[in-house]
């Protein structure tokens, strides 16, 4: 199974009472193990958590911190991009080479980079030099 196919399987399990727009994420850490994630609303908007948030923080509970490929999947017609958060979380995981698919459950798919979609990212490297 793919990684995108790994993302469109847990989209399904969104918890998206509100928008109805369900977003699933999978992250491959670069020890080779697969984490997942799903969007889930909460009524005190903007309390819910995003897809890549919840792979994220599944990936660190499960020991990894370095991630080697992003694939996020959601139901509309064209596919997402991360929102301007999720792409800062992802920089603080990944190089700006790791690549991440975007797509849609209807087939859409484009390819692209954590350091495309954050480009001059703030780093650690910011915090070592003030």
């Amino acid at each position: 199974m793919s990684l995108i196919d790994d993302a469109a399987k847990v989209c399904r399990n969104a918890y998206a009472p509100y928008s109805d727009f369900r977003v699933g994420a999978a992250i491959r850490a670069t020890s080779g193990a697969v984490y997942l994630g799903c969007n889930v609303e909460n009524v005190a908007y903007p309390e819910g958590t995003c897809a890549e948030a919840g792979a994220i923080a599944a990936m660190v509970a499960g020991g990894d911190t370095k991630i080697a490929e992003v694939a996020v999947i959601s139901e509309g017609s064209q596919p997402i991009t991360p929102c301007g958060g999720c792409r800062q979380k992802l920089a603080q995981f990944a190089e700006p080479d790791v690549p991440v698919l975007l797509g849609t459950t209807g087939g859409a798919r484009v390819s692209t980079t954590v350091g495309a979609l954050l480009p001059g990212a703030f780093g650690a490297v910011h915090m070592k030099d003030a």
